[in-house]
């Protein structure tokens, strides 16, 4: 864009009205600043004071409740873990027959499937109603072995259903089991399926919280059925008083041999008799409530300095946005008056024009006389005929070119509304450069076309394109000067029609480039252009719906891009 300098007057004004801005506004900061001080300060003290004082009451209150709410949920999530793992044993016991579960390849398959489906299963068997292992899978060998002098074989054998705490049995390793019981028509047998205390473990400790928090079960006796975090194991006594846990979730203190102070939830499971123990220890919350209060410290000293800082920040915010706003309204007084001159000079181009056509054609049509007076015998005779040819050759082209710059003007001042025809793009392409052809052989530039062909046909103006292609290769030519090299692309792009010339010249310099579309603007030499091809152009291209725009690098050449947008004629 072509940028016009404010006078000396206008920037004198414009210092005057921002000084008078900031000293306004500089009292209205400090106002600001005072009034923030005196309605934000006092609340924001009372406020940490009360909130510290009601976190400190309500504090123990909110531990209780958050590792009840846990106790109660994981015991919820256990009993599920169980009772899934029953009901897949029955699933089995009802959908097979007894003497196809005696294959162990089968029973195996049915070990692999649920264990991709369900998981947690260590092993199972089959077991007769006289306590024989009759089909074993699993990594132990007890196949075979009698069970019917242990406790859960009769349990299983009266109550149909069986989960054991965990013990050492055979294998002398702690686990658990599951047995269920099945009748098929007066014959009776039992799966019985050993789980993995890992899994069972996990489920249980997921629920433990910081870096003190614990997690896990103990049965009636207060014997640990799963590990806990830090003292004790599996099968040990806790030291836990059971009878303190009702059927609810109930909260107490412990304190620990170690001396920790404990908060413990224990809520008891509802398909086994164990109690999930939910355990926190009460000083690393009493840390969290003292860090709390250095936190709330440190934000009450936050806001204050926030609250001034913000002060300080928004009274310069609306200074600066009130400089801006008026820095904005600069240019777009400065806009608007570069097209009123712009429109001032259409105007003027056009009267211009006008005026100079006529002693134009005049001096055309009497160039011409004088060329026919030249074929007169007494001035074939002349020694001087030869110069005379020449001058009128030099008036007569020097009119020609006095024509064009006319029409070029004429086409910026009237901006006329473009007539649609049918127009195939590459056809309009090749016209043009058989126009350019003796221009572009005597400089010896190569032309190289990238046309996609069958391009569909769109409604645009084929004379005001063909100028512009005519513009834009002539620019390409004389930027390439001799020898040179331009390629021009046609292709379609979703809804439109793209088209490339690119030349291998020297590049438009950085500081040109905004302002190649300006009219009269031109890097060429002086008599060599009038600097209003590109301007036509730009307003051509922008009335028939499209874009243009160009890529340039100082010594690697310039890509000029059309887009146009394909609208299909219609049908008369």
């Amino acid at each position: 864009m072509i940028r016009i300098k404010k006078p000396h007057q206008g920037r004198g004004r414009k210092s005057e009205i921002k000084e008078m801005n900031r000293k306004s506004y500089r009292n209205l900061r400090q106002k600001v600043i005072i009034l923030t001080l005196m309605v934000s300060f006092a609340p924001l003290l009372v406020l940490g004071g009360v909130a510290y004082y009601q976190l400190t009451k309500m504090y123990r209150q909110k531990m209780e409740e958050q590792v009840r709410h846990r106790a109660n949920a994981q015991a919820e999530t256990v009993d599920l873990f169980l009772k899934e793992r029953t009901a897949i044993l029955f699933a089995l016991a009802d959908t097979h027959r007894y003497e196809d579960l005696l294959k162990e390849q089968k029973l195996g398959q049915l070990l692999s499937v649920i264990n991709t489906r369900a998981g947690a299963f260590v092993d199972i068997g089959v077991i007769d109603s006289k306590g024989n292992h009759q089909a074993y899978v699993g990594p132990y060998n007890l196949k075979g072995l009698n069970y019917c002098d242990q406790e859960w074989f009769g349990q299983v054998m009266t109550k149909g259903i069986y989960i054991s705490d965990m013990y050492m049995g055979v294998r002398r390793l702690p686990h658990f089991i599951i047995a269920v019981l099945h009748q098929e028509n007066e014959q009776s047998w039992i799966i019985r399926a050993t789980i993995d205390q890992d899994i069972l473990r996990d489920i249980v400790a997921s629920s433990k919280v910081g870096k003190a928090g614990d997690a896990f079960l103990i049965n009636r006796d207060g014997v640990y059925q799963t590990r806990p975090r830090f003292q004790g194991e599996v099968l040990r006594e806790s030291h836990i008083d059971t009878n303190l846990f009702g059927d609810s979730v109930n909260v107490i203190e412990h304190i620990t041999s170690g001396g920790r102070n404990l908060l413990m939830a224990g809520t008891w499971l509802k398909n086994k008799n164990w109690l999930l123990v939910i355990a926190q220890e009460s000083d690393e919350e009493m840390k969290k409530l003292m860090a709390t209060r250095n936190l709330q410290v440190s934000i009450i000293g936050f806001g204050v300095l926030m609250i001034v800082l913000t002060t300080i920040f928004m009274s310069n915010y609306v200074v600066n946005q009130l400089e801006a706003a008026g820095a904005k309204m600069d240019e777009l007084n400065a806009r608007l008056m570069q097209s009123d001159k712009l429109a001032a000079l259409g105007k003027m181009a056009a009267g211009i024009a006008h005026e100079i056509n006529n002693p134009i054609a005049v001096i055309g049509e009497k160039a011409g006389w004088m060329r026919d007076l030249l074929s007169d015998e007494g001035f074939q005779q002349s020694e001087n005929l030869t110069e005379y040819g020449k001058s009128i050759e030099k008036i007569e082209e020097h009119v020609e070119r006095i024509r064009k710059i006319i029409h070029n003007m004429l086409g910026f001042a009237r901006r006329t509304e473009p007539h649609l025809d049918e127009v195939d793009i590459n056809a309009v392409v090749n016209q043009t450069l058989e126009l350019l052809q003796n221009h572009t052989r005597i400089n010896n530039i190569e032309i190289h076309r990238n046309l996609q062909p069958e391009l569909p046909v769109i409604a645009s103006d084929q004379s005001q394109l063909q100028q512009v292609f005519l513009n834009l290769i002539n620019n390409a030519i004389d930027a390439t000067g001799k020898d040179g090299r331009i390629e021009i692309t046609s292709r379609k792009a979703d809804s439109f029609i793209e088209i490339d010339i690119k030349d291998d010249g020297p590049g438009i310099p950085k500081s040109h480039q905004q302002r190649i579309f300006d009219p009269f603007f031109t890097t060429k030499q002086s008599g060599k252009g009038a600097g209003l091809g590109l301007s036509i152009s730009y307003n051509i291209i922008e009335k028939l719906g499209g874009k243009i725009t160009f890529t340039s690098e100082e010594g690697k050449g310039t890509t000029f891009m059309l887009r146009l947008p394909i609208r299909l004629p219609e049908k008369i």
